[in-house]
């Protein structure tokens, strides 16, 4: 199976080829995976350099003329480092393009902590606007890529991964999915966490809802979900367990607001503040940072107890 980068390339160099109002921005990172479309397409195929904040300021110009830019380098260099630049060139322009990150919390553990960005999606959170895609698998990630390039003017952030699920669900681009049901809790599994979070509910009496697209946040697959639970519509209360791949209580807020006027409890699970200062591999760090199946099962059963 090839990765969700390699499919970001390989999707990106074709819709190049249909689309003449898209163009890619790249800061070194990732250009192995554009040299035909660079060769085919020399004009909307850009590489700055290692100059992040180039990046995305190259981006909002191309946006002002009515462009479609794709931008692309690791999250902490396309989200954290030039985030002044995404708050003016895209934000306060009234512009809108589509930033498709690599790395995200911990997917490079040698890199270090400088290629690790957990906080990448709550930064966002701080804009208005944003929609956020979060794939599972690569092709969903071809899926909300393609939504992305072809959504009008709108801003759009797609977080990729090396962490997968083994296989794709049949998604729907800003809606939760049901992949199984039980009254005894919901659990909201995003992307790459899916896999993890139904081995830890094997055997529990809950919902697992699917989210590949954190933002807007599906309010509505959320309380129709939650209505349901414990027999008596809205009335009854509901626990619900977030498990995210990046900063712990990122969509906690936004749970509470779907469910202002219904009784519930919401767990936080992703990865924590602290520094894990270890090098390790992904699976090592999904052991580190609590989200293991068997760290997972213990947090979510000892929640709903």
């Amino acid at each position: 199976m090839d990765t969700m980068r390699e499919r970001f390339a390989a999707t990106v160099s074709r819709l190049l080829d249909d689309d003449p109002r898209l163009a890619v921005v790249l800061a070194e990172i990732g250009k192995d995976g554009f040299t035909d479309a660079a060769r085919a397409h020399p004009d909307r195929v850009i590489n700055v350099g290692i100059r992040e904040q180039l990046l995305v300021g190259v981006g909002g110009g191309l946006a002002l003329t009515g462009m479609r830019p794709i931008l692309h380098t690791f999250a902490s260099f396309l989200v954290e480092r030039p985030f002044e630049q995404v708050k003016l060139d895209f934000g306060h322009q009234g512009v809108g393009g589509v930033l498709v990150s690599a790395a995200g919390s911990y997917d490079w553990p040698a890199g270090g902590y400088t290629h690790m960005a957990p906080g990448d999606v709550a930064l966002l959170d701080t804009l208005d606007g944003w929609t956020v895609h979060v794939p599972g698998h690569p092709d969903e990630a071809e899926a909300l890529l393609r939504d992305a390039a072809a959504a009008g003017d709108d801003s759009v952030y797609v977080r990729l991964s090396a962490h997968s699920n083994s296989t794709p669900r049949d998604i729907a681009p800003g809606r939760f999915l049901t992949v199984r049901e039980g009254r005894g809790g919901v659990v909201i599994a995003v992307g790459p966490m899916l896999d993890s979070v139904l081995t830890a509910a094997e055997g529990l009496d809950v919902t697992v809802l699917y989210a590949t697209t954190v933002r807007p946040f599906d309010a509505r697959t959320l309380r129709a979900t939650a209505g349901g639970r414990g027999g008596d519509g809205a009335g009854a209360a509901v626990d619900v367990v977030l498990v995210e791949p990046y900063l712990a209580g990122t969509s906690t807020a936004a749970v509470n607001d779907a469910l202002a006027d219904r009784p519930h409890r919401v767990l936080g699970l992703g990865i924590p503040r602290r520094e894990l200062r270890r090098y390790g591999t992904i699976d090592e760090h999904l052991a580190g940072q609590g989200l293991d199946p068997a760290s997972l099962r213990a947090r979510i059963s000892g929640f709903l107890r």
